[in-house]
């Protein structure tokens, strides 16, 4: 009696401290696009909008969120999907603060929207979705290197630097590798690949997560692969059964999706950790 009453007062401390516990640090994972507002509003690091300067038209409006360590941090930039910057992609950003890094979220929709704004001067997700599959290749690298620019002035940065992209962002990311011989590391959210002739080209390390059921993106890997293989370049592939594309925002919609968010995640930071010390 004596132990089962031990046992409960003891089940009993660790509920309490578990609902005590932020809301956007239980899980240990991004939420699901309709819990991502509310994560952000409960976040207990502190997130802010910055203007990057470029260049080549208006600074980039960009949500960055500092961990709360006591080191310097290396920096991910985080790229979003078709859909803009969106509160999920914030979400995205807070994770990774959480996790230890210098999350910096740039809308690459900046000053094209009514009244100059950026994604949230669209009418629609369709408007935006259509504004950003005109971006062009050359102009989303020029902002990109804009970005890592701030970062890398950062005060509180360590000199690495990665990027994480999600769908039209995870194209991005391994794209922005082929550009950018600097990059530490390449995380790729179930994106298109590169031709493999440009695989050859990057320095940094890539992993990509893939959902079972996306052969769209799917068929893109295995020359990939090859062609990373035969450079003797690091591509680290995941893929998850059953899993759709999207999975990471959409981890609610089964059961698949919802495993592969919470397998690809920590094997996420894992690598991202491991590749920007």
């Amino acid at each position: 009696m004596i132990a089962r009453r031990t046992l409960v007062a003891l089940f009993s401390v660790i509920a309490l401290n578990a609902s005590a516990l932020p809301a956007a640090d239980a899980p240990k994972l991004p939420p699901a696009e309709g819990a991502a507002k509310e994560r952000i509003e409960k976040s207990p690091r502190h997130g802010e909008y910055v203007d990057v300067p470029i260049q080549t038209g208006k600074p980039i409006k960009s949500y960055v969120v500092y961990p709360e360590v006591k080191d310097k941090a290396p920096v991910v930039i985080v790229i979003h999907e078709i859909f803009g910057l969106s509160d999920w992609i914030k979400s995205v950003a807070d994770q990774l603060a959480a996790d230890g890094f210098i999350a910096i979220a740039p809308d690459m929709l900046s000053g094209m929207g009514e009244d100059g704004k950026g994604t949230d001067g669209f009418k629609d997700r369709q408007a935006v979705m259509g504004a950003i599959r005109g971006l062009k290749p050359e102009q989303v690298v020029a902002q990109l290197n804009a970005v890592r620019d701030y970062a890398k002035k950062v005060p509180a940065a360590n000199g690495k630097l990665a990027t994480i992209g999600f769908c039209w962002g995870g194209g991005q990311s391994f794209a922005y590798a082929v550009a950018q011989p600097e990059l530490n590391a390449a995380v790729v959210y179930y994106g298109t690949n590169p031709q493999p002739a440009d695989v050859e080209k990057v320095k940094a390390a890539v992993m990509g997560n893939y959902g079972g059921n996306d052969q769209r993106v799917n068929a893109t890997v295995p020359a990939a692969q090859d062609a990373a293989k035969m450079a003797g370049k690091t591509y680290e592939v995941h893929t998850y059964e059953g899993a759709g594309h999207g999975f990471l925002r959409q981890q609610d919609g089964s059961e698949a999706n919802k495993k592969a968010a919470e397998e690809a995640w920590p094997a996420t930071i894992k690598f991202l950790r491991e590749h920007t010390k």
